[in-house]
């Protein structure tokens, strides 16, 4: 399946998981890091997602999905273990104007959810566009490996000086002269050290060495 790929904001938007397993359950996550506003709709309920409910962390519609029962959302996860439920809602949801993932057939839906590796702002994507979770997986294993915290922390640290860079540098070219020269790897070994203090200071001090604005 041809996919364009995007990062989407959620933040706020009504979105609903049809389902209370554990895929439900790892979906309700994933929407709620991104600050969704989440509806979960099932008689049943995972202990997490029962306790989401309780504290207010979603909405809990304790009824099986029928004909009918889908409203407005934003994006509608169909995530029960009945194929058939899943195929009818996914089909409601995008009647609906819904953007519609359905997790045991993406060809019936919008889009999948690939799989990833977040580390602060940092987010590093895999997908097979549905065809094979398992491989996908394993790529995202072998990307938690090679980029551990440390990249989060450096994505941090860099935003942190993008004012500064910008006031101090006068040009476009002096700018990207600096960030070629603040992307290196001693920066990163000292912020896996738990250097943090050495690591902004050597990326502050290679700024010294161009043109300042006048």
């Amino acid at each position: 399946m041809a996919c364009y790929p995007v990062n989407l904001s959620l933040a706020g938007r009504e979105c609903l998981v049809v389902g209370g397993g554990a895929v439900a359950e790892r979906k309700v996550a994933a929407l709620l890091a991104a600050a969704a506003r989440v509806t979960v709709l099932s008689p049943a309920l995972t202990p997490r997602l029962a306790a989401m409910a309780v504290g207010g962390e979603i909405v809990h519609i304790p009824v099986a999905y029928r004909p009918g029962a889908i409203g407005i959302f934003f994006i509608v996860i169909c995530a029960t273990d009945d194929a058939a439920v899943n195929r009818q809602a996914a089909a409601e949801a995008r009647a609906g104007g819904a953007l519609v993932n359905v997790v045991d057939a993406p060809e019936l839906g919008d889009f999948t959810v690939p799989a990833r590796v977040a580390r602060g702002d940092l987010l590093i994507t895999v997908s097979t566009g549905g065809r094979s979770p398992a491989f996908a997986r394993r790529l995202r294993q072998e990307l938690a490996e090679r980029y551990g915290p440390e990249y989060g922390a450096y994505l941090a640290l860099l935003s942190g000086l993008r004012a500064e860079i910008r006031e101090r540098l006068a040009t476009a070219a002096e700018r990207g002269e600096f960030w070629r020269a603040a992307l290196d790897g001693e920066v990163l070994a000292l912020l896996r050290a738990g250097k943090e203090r050495e690591a902004e200071e050597k990326i502050t001090d290679a700024a010294s060495r161009f043109g300042t604005q006048s």
